[in-house]
């Protein structure tokens, strides 16, 4: 990585101007602080081609890491980043 240059986001949430999930889904992203890379389908022809490669049928769709997330889902957001989704911080590793 180079320096000075702050690692990219590892949600990528792909959005349509009009949906009002998609900006529930920011705001709870920004709310937690979670840094992401927003991709608009209408106005980005390179996002819609990956949106339909995750077989997205309808935004938005989270890709965490490489997890498809079809929807707005944020304990599955927060299990996938390793935090627990009950508000507890980060999850503690299994005996």
């Amino acid at each position: 990585m180079a320096k000075g240059r702050a690692p990219s986001p590892r949600i990528r949430v792909y959005k349509a101007a009009g949906c009002g999930r998609c900006r529930q889904l920011e705001r709870w992203l920004e709310q937690q602080r979670l840094p992401y890379l927003a991709l608009d389908v209408e106005r980005n022809r390179r996002a819609a081609r990956e949106f339909q490669r995750y077989g997205g049928r309808g935004v938005p769709l989270v890709v965490v890491g490489e997890e498809v997330i079809q929807g707005f889902h944020p304990q599955r957001i927060l299990r996938r980043l390793g935090r627990d989704p009950r508000g507890g911080g980060r999850r503690r590793p299994s005996p």
